[in-house]
């Protein structure tokens, strides 16, 4: 397995893949469909949502403008509470960090909380390679593992298996990493869980060393906070002997007080419950009480790239909801994994490429991986414009341009693929510059309607392969508003109330 899935296809020839599996595409119909008409019926109860979007938005949006300073604070507030702050500029930086960190305990295993950072920045076969053996404990993310697969999903990242595919991995491969499924298990969800249960329960108690990531942290009070359904992380993060947190720098929030707002937005987007059932907080290191040894690796990786633009930069406020996933039509049909990343969907498709720049096939076409429909803007609850993002990097892609990578501003060039596409809106631009010339188009093209294809030639049969080419009409806009409203703007009168043309 791979966290940055590398050589993966790009989105287009992936999805086109996925689309031909009907399993998956059940699995994720039926899913995606639970999951978003619980998360509506659990927003719905909250009167003031759209106060709570609004104020979560400006939130992330004033930490970001101060992050610098934000950050600074954090390091301080933790080495207070008796933590330890790393730096990582990038994932090869972190994985260095954390491999030394565990190497230094002694211990050739860890327990691992659900964590994206450590997923992108590919933590799991970094350890492997130096002999240490990661152990997913979250249901889903221990599903994954134990298939050698890949998450397609941010909250449920096995969302594209059902419960036989479960079962038969369990079987199948449980006994390779430890206490084996038990004998006639079948596909009962009670079933399955208690396996998982039992499975974990050694390697919790056996674990000197944990793994996580955050969901929140405190600059105000170096307080780091995991939101979790099912204890494991609980077990981890309480457990072992020392803990390491592998965090990216925008899940930051200046004071205490700002949790209030996202501990009701998140757990409502994201599982569709009031609360969390585990939201577990840490604030360094206290005597007899939990590790005695805390690390916190605050992680980089594009996050300061994404954030010199102006307009992409709004990606850093997604707090990892998935809500977007789950009412993406893209998503529902193509799956997870087809984006080539651990952000999939709508989230990953503005993300993803901003991380690690659009200058390979599959971070080129993921800004293409949408409708443009706009439901995913309407969920977020931090008012994340992805469509908006989206446009923006497909100008990025096409056109190339200013950009900021490595910390240093760079020109980028256009993709390959795209000259046509250039071509075409240089000359729209030219044409919409010369009115007289637009005139005669329109006209010639409403005059030779009935000799236009019914697809287009070339490098337009990819876009008219899908969708039927808009017909022209008969008289152009500006013929029809000269005929009917005149010179002088007023309407015409002509074929009203018996043409006498009474005003009404």
């Amino acid at each position: 397995m791979s966290g940055t899935f590398v050589g993966m296809p790009a989105f287009p020839k992936a999805a086109h893949e996925a689309v031909g599996n009907a399993t998956l595409r059940g699995n994720l119909r039926h899913a995606t469909h639970t999951i978003r008409a619980k998360r509506a019926n659990a927003v719905a109860e909250v009167s003031d949502w759209a106060q709570l979007r609004e104020a979560g938005k400006r939130i992330k949006d004033h930490t970001l403008r101060h992050l610098d300073r934000y950050l600074v604070q954090l390091e301080e507030s933790v080495t207070a509470a008796g933590g330890v702050v790393h730096w990582a500029a990038d994932a090869d930086e972190a994985n260095r960090i954390v491999t030394r960190l565990v190497e230094e305990t002694g211990e050739s295993e860890v327990v691992k909380v659900k964590s994206m950072a450590t997923q992108e920045i590919g933590l799991n076969e970094a350890l492997l390679a130096a002999g240490i053996h990661a152990y997913e404990t979250d249901l889903a993310e221990l599903i994954v593992q134990l298939g050698k697969d890949r998450p397609s999903h941010i909250l449920v990242p096995a969302i594209h298996r059902n419960r036989g595919e479960i079962r038969d991995i369990f079987r199948t491969e449980m006994g390779e990493w430890g206490r084996p499924a038990p004998d006639g298990l079948t596909d009962s969800p009670a079933e399955l869980a208690e396996a998982a249960r039992l499975h974990l329960r050694e390697k919790f108690l056996r674990a000197e060393v944990g793994i996580s990531g955050a969901n929140f942290m405190v600059a105000e009070t170096g307080t780091l906070v995991v939101v979790e359904s099912e204890g494991n992380g609980r077990m981890c993060l309480t457990l072992p002997r020392t803990l390491i947190s592998v965090v990216g720098i925008e899940k930051i929030v200046p004071t205490w007080r700002d949790l209030e707002v996202f501990l009701q937005t998140l757990p409502r987007s994201s599982t569709a419950e009031r609360m969390n059932p585990y939201t577990s907080m840490w604030t360094g290191t206290a005597d007899e009480d939990g590790p005695r040894v805390f690390h916190l690796v605050l992680l980089d990786n594009g996050r300061t790239d994404t954030l010199a633009d102006e307009v992409g930069r709004q990606a850093l406020r997604c707090i990892r909801c998935s809500a977007c996933l789950n009412v993406c039509p893209v998503y529902e049909r193509a799956g997870g994994h087809a984006y080539g990343s651990v952000y999939p969907g709508p989230i990953g498709a503005i993300l993803s490429p901003q991380l690690r720049g659009t200058a390979s096939e599959i971070d080129a076409s993921l800004p293409y991986a949408s409708s443009l429909c706009g439901a995913c803007y309407e969920v977020c609850p931090v008012a994340i414009d992805i469509p908006e993002v989206l446009v923006h990097l497909r100008e990025r892609v096409v056109e190339g341009g200013p950009a900021t990578r490595g910390g240093n501003k760079v020109v980028l060039r256009p993709a390959k693929g795209h000259a046509a596409e250039r071509a075409a809106m240089r000359a729209a631009r030219w044409a919409l510059t010369h009115p007289a010339a637009l005139r005669t188009g329109q006209r010639l093209a409403s005059r030779t309607r009935r000799l236009h294809p019914r697809t287009l030639p070339g490098p337009g049969r990819a876009w008219s392969a899908t969708r039927d080419l808009p017909a022209v009409p008969a008289e152009p806009f500006r013929d029809w508003w000269q005929r009917t409203r005149g010179a002088t703007g007023a309407p015409s009168t002509q074929g009203t109330d018996g043409g006498k043309g009474a005003a009404r």
